[in-house]
C-alpha cells in the first residue's frame, strides 16, 4: 500500500527521468559532439602515415596496445613510436656513472667508475641532460655485470661505454649528424662510423633481415616463460622505430607473441614491415619513462639507458 510520502516520490522521479529524455531529444548535437570527438581522437591515434600516399607526418608519439597491436587506452604496452630522421628530435645514451659523463682523468683517459643506480635516477640526474634540456622519453637498455658495468656495446654521443661482450651481443643505435638519421641493430661496430654514434646494449634479437625467430629456446625456461616482462626495440622497413615495454601486471609477454605485436602495431600504423627487432634487459629491470612520467620501473639496477629529446 503506498503512502503520500512513496507516492510523491515516484512522481518525483518521473519527473526527472522525462526532463532528462526531452532534454536529449531536443539537443541531439550534445551526443553527437561526443561521439565525433571520440571517433576523431581515435583516428588521430591510428593514423600517424597516410596509408595511401605512404607520407608520415610524425616525429615521436606514444600509444599503449594490448599483445595484437592494437591501441588500448589501458593495455599491457607502453610504446614509442618515432622516426630517427625527424629534425624535431635528438638521442643520447646515459649509464650508471659515478661522475660527468664524457669525463677524463688527469692523463686524458676517458674515466668510467660505475656505481648501481635505478632508472629514476640516471633519467633525473645531468648526464641526461642534452644540451640543457631533460629527455622527453627513454627506455632501459643494456644488462649489467655484479661490478654495475654494462655487458653490450654502448656509445654515447659517439664516446664509448662498452662491457665483455660488445663483440658478441646485439646492440640498437641511432646514427649521429642530422642528414638521413637512421636505426640499425646488429652485433658488434657498425662498418660506418657514423652509424655508431648513439647505441645501446641488449640482447636477444629476434627480427633480422625481416626475418621473425622465436627465442624462447635461445633465452632459456626461466626468461622465456618466467620472466615475462619484456623490454625491446624494432625498425620497420620505412625506417621507422618502435620502442616498447611490457607491463607484466597487465599480461605476460612471450616470446611466441612478440611478432603478432610489433606487426599489429605497424600494421595498424602503416609503419612498414618489421625488419630487425631485439630485447633489451627484461624482468626486474625493464623501465619507461614519456613526456615527465615513469610508467614503468623496477628494482634492479640498469646498465644504460637510451633517451630522446625534443630539439624544440
Amino acid at each position: 500500500m503506498f503512502t503520500k510520502t512513496k507516492s510523491l516520490g515516484i512522481l518525483l522521479l518521473f519527473m526527472i527521468i522525462s526532463s532528462i529524455y526531452l532534454y536529449f531529444k531536443n539537443n541531439p548535437t550534445i551526443t553527437q559532439i561526443q561521439v565525433i570527438k571520440l571517433i576523431t581522437a581515435r583516428k588521430t591515434v591510428n593514423n600517424l602515415c597516410d596509408c595511401q600516399s605512404q607520407e608520415c607526418q610524425f616525429s615521436i608519439e606514444f600509444i599503449r596496445t594490448d599483445h595484437q597491436g592494437n591501441t588500448k587506452a589501458e593495455g599491457a604496452n607502453y610504446v614509442i613510436l618515432f622516426d630517427p630522421k625527424s629534425p624535431k628530435l635528438d638521442f643520447k645514451v646515459s649509464l650508471a656513472l659515478a661522475h660527468e659523463i664524457y669525463a677524463k682523468d688527469a692523463k686524458g683517459r676517458l674515466r668510467k667508475e660505475y656505481i648501481p643506480k635505478q632508472f629514476h635516477e640516471i633519467i633525473a640526474d645531468d648526464n641526461a641532460k642534452l644540451n640543457g634540456k631533460r629527455p622527453i622519453a627513454a627506455i632501459n637498455g643494456d644488462y649489467i655485470d655484479p661490478e654495475n658495468k654494462p655487458q653490450g656495446l654502448n656509445i654515447s654521443r659517439g664516446v664509448e661505454y662498452s662491457g665483455l661482450f660488445k663483440d658478441k651481443r646485439s646492440s640498437f643505435g641511432i646514427s649521429g649528424g642530422t642528414q638521413e638519421r637512421k636505426a640499425t641493430i646488429q652485433i658488434g661496430k657498425r662498418n660506418e662510423q657514423i652509424l655508431n654514434y648513439n647505441l645501446v646494449g641488449g640482447n636477444g634479437r629476434f627480427y633480422q633481415n625481416g626475418i621473425f625467430k622465436d627465442i624462447c629456446n635461445d633465452l632459456g625456461e626461466y626468461a622465456c616463460k618466467h620472466e615475462t616482462s619484456r623490454s625491446m626495440a624494432a625498425i620497420t622497413s620505412k625506417g621507422y622505430v618502435i620502442l616498447l615495454v611490457n607491463n607484466v601486471d597487465d599480461g605476460p609477454l612471450y616470446p611466441d607473441k612478440f611478432d603478432d605485436l610489433l606487426k599489429g602495431i605497424s600494421k595498424n600504423h602503416c609503419l612498414g614491415n618489421i625488419q630487425e627487432a631485439m630485447l633489451f634487459d627484461g624482468g626486474f629491470s625493464t623501465a619507461f619513462y614519456y613526456n615527465n612520467k615513469i610508467y614503468v620501473e623496477n628494482s634492479n639496477p640498469i646498465g644504460s639507458v637510451f633517451l630522446i629529446y625534443k630539439t624544440e
